[in-house]
C-alpha cells in the first residue's frame, strides 16, 4: 500500500534504523523492511542504502520526502477527523513520560472506570505533536515549547517549576548541572537560561529520571522538574532553589485537533485533565 510505505519511509528517515522505525510504528523490523521494499518496487527507485546498522536515504528518497512529507501528516489527520468517535472507539492519549508519572496516575486509575476505551503512550513533545497532527493520537499531553505552526488547538494548563537536586548541600548556585536533552526542540530554551546564569551543561540525558538518580547518587547536581521530584518522592533536603529557576519553567499543554473536541467523550477527557491536573501540580 502506497500510503503505508510512505509513512514507513518518513518514520525511518527520522529514526535512522529499521528497529527504531518498527518500534515507532508498532511493527517488526522485517515488516519495516518489507514495506520499504514494496515502496521501492512501486516507485521504481532505490530509496535507502545500508550503512552499518543504520540506513542512508538516497537522493530520490529525499526528494520524495521533501515533496510529500509536509502534507502527509495533514492528510492522515483529515482522514482521522472523518471517523466518528463512537462509544467503543479507542481514545489515544500521547503523553510526556514525566507528566504521566507525576500527574496522571491516580486520575486515570479512576477515569478508566468511567471510560475503559482509553490508550496511553509516552513520547517526547515533538513526537506527541506529530501524532496528534496525524490522528495517531486523539489528545496530546506535553511539556516544553511546542513547534511553530502546529495547527492544533492548545490548552495551557500551568507552568511547571524546576528544582536543583543534589545529594550534597548547596550553599551557592552550582556552576554546572546535569540536564535533560537540550537538543530536543521542546527543551532548547533552557540552554539560554542556563547560559545567562553562567551554568554549564555537564551531561545531557534522555530522561529526567536518570538525571535525578545520578544527582541523588552524588555524581553532580541536576535540573529536575517537579513532576519527577513528586514521582520519586525526593526529599526537600535534596531540592534547592536559586534565582535563575524563576525564569526556567516549562509550559504544560493539552493539544488536539479542533474537530476532535466535538466528540463528547474526547471533550470530557480533555476537560477532566484540564480541571484536575493543575490542582495536583
Amino acid at each position: 500500500m502506497l500510503l503505508e510505505g510512505i509513512e514507513t519511509l518518513l518514520v525511518l528517515a527520522k529514526e535512522g534504523t529499521m528497529s527504531k522505525a518498527g518500534s515507532r510504528l508498532y511493527i517488526s523490523q522485517s515488516a519495516v523492511s518489507k514495506r520499504i521494499a514494496n515502496l521501492e518496487k512501486r516507485m521504481g527507485k532505490k530509496l535507502i542504502e545500508p550503512v552499518g546498522r543504520y540506513i542512508k536515504l538516497t537522493a530520490e528518497a529525499q526528494i520524495l520526502i521533501d515533496n510529500v512529507g509536509p502534507s502527509f501528516s495533514e492528510i492522515k489527520g483529515l482522514i482521522f477527523e472523518q471517523q466518528a468517535v463512537e462509544d467503543h472507539t479507542m481514545i489515544s492519549l500521547a503523553c510526556s513520560e514525566t507528566l504521566v508519572a507525576g500527574y496522571l496516575g491516580e486520575l486515570m486509575g479512576k477515569y478508566i472506570h468511567y471510560d475503559k476505551y482509553l490508550s496511553i503512550t509516552t513520547h517526547h513533545t515533538p513526537v506527541i505533536v506529530e501524532r496528534v497532527q496525524s490522528g495517531e493520537a486523539t489528545i496530546g499531553f506535553c511539556a516544553g515549547h511546542l513547534p511553530p505552526q502546529h495547527g492544533l488547538a492548545i490548552q495551557h494548563l500551568f507552568d511547571e517549576q524546576f528544582s536543583v537536586v543534589s545529594k550534597a548541600p548547596l550553599i551557592t548556585q552550582p556552576t554546572g548541572l546535569l540536564t535533560n536533552d537540550l537538543k530536543n526542540p521542546a527543551n532548547t530554551y533552557q540552554a539560554g537560561v542556563l547560559q545567562k546564569a553562567g551554568i554549564s551543561r555537564l551531561m545531557e540525558m534522555d530522561s529526567y529520571t536518570a538525571t535525578a538518580q545520578l544527582a541523588l547518587g552524588g555524581m553532580a547536581p541536576a535540573l529536575v522538574p517537579m513532576s519527577i521530584i513528586k514521582t520519586l518522592a525526593i526529599s526537600e533536603q535534596y531540592c534547592h532553589h536559586f534565582d535563575f529557576l524563576d525564569e526556567l519553567t516549562r509550559p504544560v499543554h493539552l493539544c488536539y485537533r479542533r474537530n476532535s473536541y466535538k466528540s463528547e467523550r474526547v471533550r470530557h477527557l480533555i476537560e477532566t485533565i484540564a480541571d484536575v491536573v493543575p490542582t495536583i501540580a
